[in-house]
């Protein structure tokens, strides 16, 4: 049977981090090739070296120096979970500072299904900015799980959810396992 291939997890600097590892589990048992890539502060939420074993390769969060390998196969999909309001606005106007930012970018290039997760405060969730740049990931085709409506503490759908829908995502381009 066919794996659904390689997905890139991306997470950033928000409570739910600290649980990654079930979102890597869950992905697993799918049968994805699971690569976690986090932004520099988001890097301080996870248990690195527990994703390091799970996934067999290092979780990124810098640009690789000149001279370094490549490190990353091609993605078949992403879930940018939990995705923070400055990742949210700087992915959405194209500023690619960090290496996780740069990343999103460029997989949006290359047509890669991605669903993104913000979790972030109320007032955060309010600001202009906000609800522009979750139009404008949409608009590129980004599949965007956020209930402005719902109450701060039940925002974020649970890592199964996330899930869920990153198989109605994919689609028929994979077969599941």
């Amino acid at each position: 049977m066919e794996t659904p291939g390689v997905l890139y997890v991306v997470a950033c600097a928000a409570p739910a981090a600290a649980d990654l590892a079930r979102l890597v589990m869950l992905a697993q048992k799918d049968g994805w090739q699971v690569h976690v890539v986090t932004t520099p502060m988001g890097a301080r939420f996870v248990d690195a070296e527990e994703l390091e074993r799970m996934t067999g390769d290092r979780v990124r969060s810098t640009y690789r120096m000149p001279g370094e390998p490549k490190g990353l196969p091609p993605a078949d999909a992403v879930v940018v979970a939990p995705a923070t309001f400055n990742t949210i606005n700087k992915w959405a106007g194209g500023m690619a500072d960090t290496f996780a930012v740069g990343l999103l970018c460029e997989v949006m290039g290359f047509g890669v299904p991605i669903v993104a997760v913000p979790l972030l405060k109320d007032a955060l969730a309010k600001h202009l900015a906000f609800g522009r740049s979750l139009e404008a990931l949409r608009e590129m085709g980004v599949r965007v799980l956020f209930d402005p409506a719902a109450p701060s503490h039940a925002r974020m759908p649970s890592w199964e959810q996330i899930m869920q829908e990153l198989r109605s995502v994919v689609g028929g381009r994979h077969s599941q396992g």
